[in-house]
């Protein structure tokens, strides 16, 4: 897609829409290319199965909820 200054300007909500469809958008600026806009790398979203909480209270987990988020958490030291 290729976009004004002034549709980014009045007409933003039709870049953003571009963007969700992982469109890179072509910035022009008085007819010349200014710029890229490229679409950031989406996240896969997790299923409700895959998350960490999930099954959380069965009676095979014998860790306490404070001890799960703590191992979920860190701590603030572990990335020093």
């Amino acid at each position: 897609m290729k976009a004004t200054i002034v549709d980014l300007r009045y007409k933003m909500n039709d870049v953003l829409k571009a963007l969700d469809r992982n469109e890179r958008v072509t910035v022009l600026y008085r007819g010349r290319v200014k710029g890229t806009l490229i679409p950031s790398g989406k996240k896969p979203k997790l299923g409700i199965t895959d998350h960490p909480f999930f099954g959380m209270l069965s009676s095979s987990n014998e860790k306490s909820v404070q001890d799960v988020m703590d191992d979920l958490r860190g701590s603030r030291y572990n990335d020093i």
